[in-house]
This record gives structure tokens, sequence and C-alpha cells, in this order.
């Protein structure tokens, strides 16, 4: 308690956030260790590949994809992630200024409560899915699973994606796959990269983490059918280089230990991930 009361406003409230997730919805807190306190640790950015930069926190993560002709910007980690992401961004040798779109893989509070300040020191644009949309511009009230207890700041979306979309800027390109479940809009990301020069397949995962309530759930019947074709189509997508919203999913901090310049290529990582998350789910519908 003591150290609460010592922390400033801000972490305070991502702290009380954070807790109340992990209260709502247990399978987070077991996912992320519930180790509440170093979600949102400043780190150093990190590369995946020779365009592409993790510049989120220790584990809310935000990812920059780099051009010439201005950047690319998925996620925003928690509101108090924000100034992290745009000191990473700096950190990483690029200029806030320079990012043209803001992407979002879904809209819970821990992946896009940062988005509107990142808009504003940006001047960016931001895209969604139409269902994501409705939860962003809502500021997270109005989740099917969260009511309004996890609120933040409603951001406007400029362009509402259509599945399969390929979203452009200058040589960047990438493909959003709506893949629903854990939230109704749910967008995973494939793009093509190089990575110390060598093409790979890159797949940022959308949470595929389970709802409180899986069957029988009123506020969202379809989520079962949802959640299956989503892992059908999961199956079928190009993965060599492994990401996730979170980092503590796809394992940053061990690839970023390795030195390897080629740490972050990780098809068996990939696979593995989708087939233990797959089965935890058909065992949770099953019940």
């Amino acid at each position: 308690m003591k150290r609460v009361k010592k922390a400033s406003a801000g972490v305070a409230a991502a702290l009380l956030g954070v807790a109340a997730l992990a209260w709502f919805y247990p399978p987070f807190a077991e996912a992320l260790y519930i180790d509440l306190l170093s979600l949102n640790r400043s780190v150093p950015p990190a590369r995946i590949a020779d365009n592409v930069y993790y510049v989120g926190a220790s584990d809310l993560g935000s990812l920059l994809i780099t051009g010439l002709q201005g950047h690319v910007l998925i996620d925003s980690g928690a509101a108090q992630t924000e100034p992290k992401v745009l000191a990473s961004i700096r950190a990483a040798g690029f200029d806030p200024m320079d990012v043209k779109i803001i992407l979002n893989s879904h809209g819970h509070f821990d992946h896009a409560a940062g988005i509107a300040a990142l808009k504003a020191a940006t001047r960016a644009k931001l895209y969604a899915s139409p269902k994501e949309r409705t939860l962003i511009e809502a500021g997270g009230r109005g989740d099917f699973q969260f009511g309004d207890h996890l609120a933040y700041e409603p951001a406007t979306v400029d362009h509402v994606l259509e599945d399969g979309e390929v979203v452009a800027l200058g040589e960047i390109a990438l493909t959003a796959h709506f893949t629903p479940g854990h939230t109704k809009g749910c967008t995973s990301w494939t793009m093509r990269v190089t990575v110390e020069g060598v093409p790979r397949e890159l797949l940022l995962i959308c949470s595929v983490s389970l709802p409180w309530r899986v069957l029988d759930n009123e506020a969202y019947p379809g989520v079962v059918g949802d959640f299956r074709a989503t892992f059908a189509r999961l199956r079928e997508l190009p993965c060599e280089v492994f990401l996730a919203p979170h980092a503590s999913m796809f394992g940053l901090a061990a690839k970023r230990r390795s030195g390897k310049p080629d740490a972050f290529v990780d098809p068996e990582g990939c696979r593995d991930f989708i087939r233990q998350r797959e089965q935890r789910f058909e065992t949770a519908a099953s019940r």
C-alpha cells in the first residue's frame, strides 16, 4: 500500500487499470505472470527486422515500421505508455512526426489507450477494423467483457479497414486479417520484411487469449465460432517473424538478450503459440 501511495497519479492509475484487467480477466494475469509492476517499464527499442522496431514498454507492445515516405506504428500500449513510445522512436533514430499511419491490433486499454495522444503528437491517421472502430471511438466503453470498467480517452478512426486490405505507405505494405474472438474486431497483421537482407514473412498475431466466458456468452454469442475461424486462419498465414501485442507472448526479453541479429525469426515459436492457444480454447469450449 505504501508503494502505491508514493507512486505518481499516472503510475497508480496504470497499475489500477492493469489490476482491474487481471481481476476481470484471469487469463491475462496468468499470461503476464501477474507481474503488474513490470508491464510498463521503459526499455530500449529492439530491431526486429531491417525496417521494423519494437518501441513499446517492457510488455505493452508497440511496433514501428519505417519507410522512406514515412512510418507506420502499430498499437500504443496504455495511456502511460505513450511518452515511452515517443521516446523509444527517437532512441531508435527516427522522428515521431514521420509516423503517418497508426494501426491497432485491438481496442483494449493496454493497446489503445495511448492512441489519442499519439495521434495528437504525430498527426498520423488511425486505421482500424469496423468493430474495433466502435470500441476505440467509445474509449473502450461497452466492451463485451469489461463493460465500461477500463475506459480511456477515445480516438477518432480516420479510415475503416476491410478484411484483407493492404495498407501501403511507400515501400511498406501490411495486410489486415480480421481474427475476432479476443475482441470482436481483433486484427492480425502480415507483411514481407527482410532480416539481415533475407526475405521473411512477419505475422503480428492479435491476442487469442480467452474471454472470461467462452460458452453461452450473451454479450458475444458468436465467440466460439469466431475463435475457431481465427485459429484456422492463423494456421494458414505465413509466420517466420513472430510478434504479438504483449512482449511476453513472443519472448522479446530472451530474444533481445541472445544478441542474434535474426533472433526474432521464430517460425517454430509462432506455430507452438498458435497450437497451445488453440488447445486452451478447445478445452474451455468443451466444458
